[in-house]
């Protein structure tokens, strides 16, 4: 694997929007007791449904670590299903695996995206980090990707949303946080994301969803889910703390245009809950110093955008909740050409994200 000092840009090369066609899908498996309720079990047994649903789509691998390994042999039995050993430190490989960018002549590099643990020492949620952080490279060496490492500049696969064709979203929640680079301004981080994924205009969105973890990544907010078109997470009840969230981004959306000059549509799909983890539910998690507290009265970032786009289908969160038949009505109606897979995503969310978290989409 040889590792580039140009960047992507440079090279002719940018990340292709969720929906262009992928060769496979990759996921690690859960097994961290400070973050997974119960030695992380009920977690694989999820896990493992998305990768089964995935993989009815699509090639899934799994990276397993050395300990886990016979365990996950022994569970996963879909034939479209490879497990490779990869050790990490938790199991959230949008954020820790590569970003894959791909030229004109289909070629496919990885972006290797320094790793802090969504903060470091500054509100991150667990040290060390280093595993995770070797993720990508790790990944990239398994397929012969060249590889474009960020160093000095960190980044988490589910702060960005790619249209393919020159727009990204974000937060500046997230990405001008204090705790990821203090040392770079908007402009230098907007270089820094025209480099290294072929962009050409960031549309800034000031806030994620309320108590999301990351510092409100724009993949459990808004997605793109075709060229000019949107879809944001949204309530229509001011005492929710998500109001403002919620009125802000829309009136950025409304206000600005994509790289090629649409005015974008905006769809709307209702944020479930308010969600909360249950007592017993925050006691099956191991305490652990420096690890993010499980507690009741926190209030869960539940999503229904937190899904997956994969070959021929869409696979999303359900949470057992009022809005999860509303939410399945609206996807089924924005992507008419998919397959609608719902999912049971209560067991991801208690462990901080959701399907899109735990996922990394592999262009063809």
């Amino acid at each position: 694997m040889q590792t580039l000092t140009s960047t992507p840009g440079a090279d002719g090369f940018a990340m292709p929007a969720e929906w262009a066609a992928h060769a496979q899908t990759w996921m690690l498996w859960p097994e961290r007791p400070d973050n997974w309720r119960l030695g992380a079990k009920p977690a694989q047994a999820v896990f493992l449904r998305v990768a089964e649903a995935i993989a009815d789509f699509e090639p899934v691998t799994i990276g397993v670590s050395a300990g886990q390994f016979a365990n996950a042999s022994m569970r996963c039995r879909h034939p479209n299903i490879r497990l490779v050993e990869i050790s990490s430190d938790d199991a959230w490989v949008r954020d820790t695996g590569p970003t894959f960018v791909r030229n004109a002549a289909g070629e496919l590099r990885g972006v290797d995206w320094q790793f802090n643990a969504w903060g470091g020492f500054n509100g991150g949620l667990y040290w060390p980090w280093q595993r995770d952080d070797q993720v990508a490279e790790k990944i990239l060496r398994l397929e012969r990707c060249a590889r474009y490492r960020t160093e000095g500049f960190v980044l988490e696969g589910g702060a960005i949303h790619v249209d393919g064709e020159g727009t990204l979203i974000t937060t500046e929640e997230c990405l001008l946080n204090a705790n990821r680079n203090p040392h770079l301004e908007r402009g230098a981080i907007e270089q820094q994301l025209a480099d290294y994924l072929g962009v050409q205009k960031v549309i800034w969105l000031p806030e994620g969803l309320y108590n999301d973890e990351t510092d409100g990544h724009v993949d459990n907010f808004c997605c793109f889910i075709r060229p000019g078109e949107v879809l944001l997470a949204w309530t229509d009840d001011p005492q929710d703390p998500n109001y403002p969230r919620c009125q802000a981004a829309l009136t950025v959306l409304e206000a600005t245009t994509d790289a090629q000059g649409r005015q974008l549509t905006v769809h709307r799909i209702p944020i479930p809950g308010p969600l909360h983890a249950t007592q017993d539910e925050c006691a099956g998690v191991d305490a652990q110093p420096g690890s993010q507290p499980r507690d009741p009265s926190i209030r869960l970032a539940g999503s229904y955008v937190n899904f997956l786009i994969v070959n021929g289908g869409i696979v999303a969160p359900c949470f057992d909740d009022p809005q999860d038949a509303v939410a399945e009505a609206i996807l089924r109606e924005l992507f008419p050409e998919r397959q609608v897979v719902m999912l049971p995503g209560r067991e991801i969310l208690l462990g901080g994200g959701n399907i899109h978290c735990i996922t990394q989409q592999q262009p063809a």
